[in-house]
């Protein structure tokens, strides 16, 4: 069965990581969270940008990101940065894979990056211009493994509230 995973370290916005988990909820992506947190988990705003889709979520949480690779020993994990060498559509996510996203502010740590030089993956954007949002980073990446396994297990056809298709 395939599986995807967000890995979010040490995200600081409530409102980004709230529109994450409804992407994971609706992807059915667990989520994971790496301490420490830019806000509280009980956020009215946090709860807010999630919608009723809290009690569909698969989420974990951890204390460090050393905590993080000990429960995840054999965790594929791509490291989506703007430093990346790789496009985003140029790799094969498999079955299973973990794709882990930095802070807002300042994004994954460069010695994390260098750790795991092959697995840097990058979003093509303007040069001139800083980085994409978090809570979009993390919808691009996610649709695009998502269509690499063919959307396998998701509606892909909708239908009209008052009317019907042709």
């Amino acid at each position: 069965m395939k599986k995807l995973h967000i890995v979010l370290y040490q995200p600081e916005i409530h409102a980004n990581t709230g529109n994450i988990s409804r992407t994971c909820a609706i992807t059915n992506a667990h989520l994971h969270l790496i301490r420490p947190l830019g806000f509280s988990v009980d956020d009215k705003h946090l709860r807010r940008a999630g919608l009723d889709y809290w009690d569909k979520l698969s989420i974990t949480y951890y204390d460090n990101v050393e905590e993080f690779y000990e429960k995840n020993p054999d965790a594929r994990v791509c490291y989506f940065t703007t430093k990346g060498r790789t496009r985003h559509v140029d790799v094969d996510y498999g079955d299973e894979v973990y794709l882990m996203f930095g802070p807002e502010s300042r994004g994954l740590p460069e010695e994390l990056l260098l750790e795991h030089p092959d697995d840097c993956v990058r979003i093509p954007m303007l040069p001139t211009l800083r980085s994409l949002n978090l809570s979009n980073s993390v919808a691009v990446a996610a649709y695009e493994v998502l269509r690499q396994w063919d959307f396998e297990g998701f509606q892909t056809e909708g239908e009209l509230h008052e009317h019907r298709w042709e």
